[in-house]
C-alpha cells in the first residue's frame, strides 16, 4: 500500500468477512486458501493486503461484510455471446426427446447475419450485465455465428468492446450450402487473417457434424502459424480426437469433454506433468444438462491430476445461462466435486484456461492486466460478496441469487 501522498489512489477496506476464499493455499486452509474473520484492502484496482480482520490497516473507505463470504469473481472462460435470434423451439423439441446435433447452429447464423451491429452490441451488453449480476468479472466469448469474413470480423469487433478475451471460431460449422473444403480454405486463410487483429485465440469444433480430425488439425496449425493461442471444442457428442489434438498442439484448453476414455484423461493430466503449461480441461455442466448428454467426468479428471475449469458455455442453443453459480452447484451436486474444488475451477481454473493467471495478459483493447482468479496481493481486485456465510451455500442453496456485491478491478459494479 502506498503511504501519505495526496496523489495516492484511494483505498477500500472490506472487513468483517466471515469466510474469504483466496485460491492461494499459502494464505489460508485448503486449495481455496480460506481465511476466517478476514479482511481485504484494495488500492488502484489491485489487491493490496489480505489478512485477519483484527490486523487490517485503515483505508479511505470501508465496507462491512457483516460476516458474509467473499471470493474471487467468476472467470467464465467459454461463452458464445454475440448472436441474434432465438432457439426456444429447438430447446423445447430437445426436451421432448429429439437428439441434439450441431446443425442447429445454422439457425443462429442466419439470425446473426440479419441483425445490425447495434442490435448485436445491445444484446451482448444485456448478457454481460446479467453475468456481472451473477458474480462474473471475467468473460471470454467467441465469434462463430457469422461465418463470412465480414460477419466474423463484425462479431469480433463487437465482442472486443465488452469482454476480456475474444476467440475466433470460424470453424464452428460449415455454413449451409457451402463446400466444406472451400470453407476450410476460407477459415484458415482470408477469414483468419481478417479476424486475427481482434482475437487472442482460435477455436475449432472438432466433432461429428462439424470438423473432422484432419480439418481440425489444419485449423490449429494455421492458428499457430498466425501466432495465436488455440482452444478446442472436443468430445461433446461422442468420443473423438479433440482431446488428443488439443494436447498435441499445446492448446490452452479443450472444452465439453462428455465422452472421454482413460487415454484422454491421462493425456490431459500428463500435459501438466513436467510443471510446464498444459491443456486445461474445461467442463460445461449447464450445457450437459441442456443437451441431456453425459456430464463430463470432472472427478476423474481432477483425481488424475488434470487442471480443471468450469464455464457456462452461454449460447442461445445449448446453454442459455451465464449463471456460474448454477454451474458450480451442478459440479458439486452431480459431478462429485467438493465446493472448494468447484469454486477454484470456476475462478482460478478459468483464469488458467485463458492465460490470465499471470500478470501482464492483455485485454482486447491492448491494456495490460494483473492476474485474475485469486485474492492475493498484486492480483486484480475482482471480488464478489455473497449473501451467505460460506461458499458452501452455493451448492447448499442451489439456484438462489446469492451474489450481493461485485467489484471488478476495484470498481463496484453490483
Amino acid at each position: 500500500m502506498s503511504e501519505g501522498s495526496a496523489s495516492a489512489a484511494p483505498t477500500l477496506l472490506i472487513d468483517n468477512i466471515g469466510e474469504l476464499t483466496t485460491n492461494d493455499p499459502s494464505l489460508g486452509e485448503g486449495i481455496g486458501g480460506r481465511l476466517r474473520a478476514a479482511a481485504v484492502v484494495v488500492e488502484a484496482g489491485r489487491i493490496a493486503w489480505v489478512g485477519p480482520a483484527a490486523a487490517a490497516p485503515a483505508a479511505d473507505e470501508r465496507v462491512d461484510a457483516a460476516g458474509r463470504a467473499v471470493l474471487p469473481g467468476w472467470v467464465d472462460s467459454h461463452s458464445h455471446l454475440v448472436f441474434g435470434g432465438d432457439r426456444t423451439a429447438e430447446f423445447e423439441a430437445r426436451m421432448a426427446g429429439e437428439a441434439y446435433a450441431a446443425g442447429g447452429i445454422n439457425v443462429t447464423v442466419e439470425a446473426t447475419r440479419a441483425a445490425s451491429e447495434t442490435a448485436l452490441a445491445a444484446n451482448l451488453a444485456r448478457l454481460v450485465s446479467e453475468a456481472r449480476r451473477g458474480g462474473t468479472t471475467v468473460l471470454e466469448t467467441k465469434t462463430g455465428y457469422g461465418l463470412t469474413v465480414d460477419d466474423e470480423v463484425r462479431a469480433a469487433r463487437v465482442a472486443g468492446g465488452q469482454v476480456d478475451a475474444v476467440t475466433f471460431l470460424g470453424a464452428h460449422v460449415v455454413p449451409a450450402g457451402q463446400d466444406p473444403q472451400s470453407y476450410l480454405d476460407l477459415v484458415t486463410g482470408p477469414m483468419l487473417e481478417a479476424v486475427a487483429p481482434y482475437a487472442s485465440a482460435v477455436d475449432v469444433f472438432c466433432e461429428t457434424g462439424a470438423f473432422d480430425e484432419a480439418a481440425s488439425r489444419r485449423v490449429l496449425d494455421s492458428a499457430r502459424a498466425a501466432g495465436l493461442a488455440t482452444r478446442v471444442h472436443g468430445n461433446q457428442l461422442g468420443h473423438g480426437p479433440g482431446v488428443q489434438l488439443a494436447v498435441e498442439h499445446g492448446s490452452l484448453s479443450v472444452d465439453h469433454l462428455g465422452f472421454l476414455n482413460d487415454d484422454d484423461i491421462a493425456a490431459l493430466a500428463g500435459s501438466w506433468a513436467d510443471g510446464g503449461r498444459g491443456t486445461v480441461a474445461t467442463v460445461l455442466p449447464a450445457c450437459d444438462l441442456s443437451t441431456r448428454m453425459p456430464l463430463a467426468p470432472a472427478r476423474a479428471l481432477l483425481d488424475a491430476g488434470a487442471v480443471l475449469a468450469i464455464a457456462s458455455n452461454c449460447n442461445p442453443g445449448t446453454s442459455y445461462t451465464s449463471s456460474m453459480g448454477f454451474c458450480v452447484a451442478t459440479a458439486v451436486l452431480q459431478m462429485g466435486l467438493t465446493v472448494q474444488e468447484a469454486v477454484r475451477a470456476a475462478t482460478l481454473g478459468g483464469a488458467v484456461a485463458l492465460g490470465m493467471h499471470e500478470d501482464g495478459w492483455r485485454d482486447p483493447r491492448g491494456a495490460a492486466q494483473a492476474r485474475v482468479g485469486t485474492i492475493a496481493p498484486g492480483a486484480r481486485a475482482d471480488l464478489q460478496l455473497l449473501d451467505a456465510p460460506s461458499v458452501t451455500h452455493l451448492a447448499y442453496r442451489p439456484g438462489m441469487p446469492l451474489t450481493a456485491a461485485v467489484w471488478r478491478a476495484g470498481v463496484r459494479e453490483v
